[in-house]
């Protein structure tokens, strides 16, 4: 299935193919704070739709992810790394996603704060 997403002014929007019916959510300062569900997809299932320029980008503790977030909005949509197999993933914040139902999704607990 295709979804289409944003931040929250639509300076940053993508499009991800998946089945969006599992998310991941952590424990870790960044995530915490945020508020995070994060839905992890193969980098060649994402399409940034909008200039990639207008993406401001965070990075903290190990410096592996590209937490990417809008500098007008504050919204993070999407981050990006590889996976523990080292391939190109997109970590998209799920709560981006056009018609994204938390309660319709598998919930997983990942513990970030004591990694």
């Amino acid at each position: 299935m295709k979804y289409q997403g944003s931040c929250h002014c639509g300076n940053i929007a993508f499009e991800a193919e998946g089945e969006l019916d599992k998310v991941m959510e952590c424990n870790c300062s960044m995530c915490m704070r945020r508020g995070s569900m994060l839905w992890f997809i193969p980098a060649a299932d994402f399409t940034l739709t909008t200039p990639r320029e207008k993406l401001s980008t965070y990075h903290f503790n190990k410096h592996v992810l590209d937490h990417h977030f809008c500098a007008n909005c504050g919204i993070a949509p999407f981050s990006e790394g590889k996976d523990p197999k080292g391939n190109a993933t997109v970590a998209v914040n799920a709560r981006c996603v056009e018609g994204f139902d938390p309660q319709k999704v598998e919930k997983m607990f990942y513990d970030g704060r004591d990694k």
